[in-house]
């Protein structure tokens, strides 16, 4: 069967045997890192903002597609603001969060510096366990399928980013109050707790116009299972990057960014599936649109690179 709307529901009773639901995966995660990170808003001298569409598991019926926006600018001299705008459905399942972040950067000496963000926002959740799932069931009389479920729930995340011109770490959990998402007679499923993201890279110059970065972030959580992405990229001209990735027992693909202004870029990444899913869906595809918009002719000395 493609279709995931049974396997949705045999996901949410997994959860309450000790499984949690996964946030999005982002294979061009260096891009949008204030989306899992609000230490990073401001952390660039200009207003970056960014449009993500990501279609997860092709040729499988309703597989997860997300679709992202964000952005954030520096507010101050050591303050950053942020907003994150973030669209993810799975079968009847859909979710949409929208999140503020801030940020306030320390100063460590010469070019090291230490930002600390806090996130807060809504979660929109929906379950169309009547208008999407309730005719596939063999018991039209399941009364656990009898009306769709919605809900909005209030969380808060916070995270930190450690940067210099050439490297970076970050550490994050963006999401830190648990939210269920289905109580049916006392039951629950569908819960979802907090992921911690923990993120690093740096920028080597192989030569006068050819950069190496080489990226890595794992996700995980006490109750879900952990992802762990390594990716390469090389930078052309301070203008067309490709590269590799791969996601540990999951995945493995390529990336290719182009800057078709120096304000604007454009990215996709292909994943080949490699784990179990190989046998239904053979790829997963994302597309990124970046904006830098630069309010201030003042040239940086020391440009950033992620």
């Amino acid at each position: 069967m493609n279709k995931l709307y049974l396997v949705s529901i045999l996901l949410l009773g997994f959860i309450t045997e000790g499984f949690s639901q996964q946030d999005p995966h982002y294979t061009q995660y260096m891009y949008n890192m204030s989306v899992m990170n609000p230490a990073y808003a401001g952390s660039k001298e200009n207003l970056s903002m960014g449009l993500l569409y990501r279609k997860q598991w092709v040729e499988i019926e309703d597989a997860p597609t997300t679709a992202t926006f964000f952005g954030h600018t520096r507010a101050g001299k050591n303050v950053g603001l942020g907003l994150s705008v973030i669209s993810d459905k799975i079968g009847p399942v859909e979710e949409n969060n929208i999140y503020g972040d801030f940020s306030y950067t320390l100063n460590l000496g010469e070019e090291h510096k230490l930002a600390f963000g806090l996130k807060a926002g809504v979660t929109l959740h929906k379950v169309g366990l009547y208008s999407d799932v309730y005719n596939t069931l063999p018991d039209a009389n399941d009364p656990a399928f009898s009306e769709n479920t919605s809900n909005a729930y209030l969380n808060i995340g916070s995270g930190l980013f450690y940067y210099t011109n050439k490297y970076y770490l970050g550490f994050s959990v963006p999401n830190i109050l648990k939210s269920k998402h289905l109580d049916f007679n006392g039951r629950e499923f569908g819960s979802e707790y907090s992921h911690y993201f923990f993120t690093g890279g740096y920028v080597f110059d192989v030569n006068e116009t050819i950069k190496f970065k080489p990226f890595f972030m794992l996700k995980s959580a006490f109750s879900a299972p952990t992802s762990l992405d390594l990716s390469t990229n090389f930078l052309f001209n301070e203008k067309f990057e490709v590269g590799a990735t791969y996601r540990l027992d999951d995945s493995f693909g390529a990336m290719v960014n182009y800057a078709i202004t120096p304000d604007i870029k454009i990215g996709y990444a292909y994943d080949h599936i490699v784990s179990d899913l190989k046998v239904a869906t053979p790829s997963s595809h994302e597309i990124i649109l970046l904006f830098d918009l630069k309010f201030s002719k003042k040239v940086s000395s020391s440009p950033r690179y992620f």
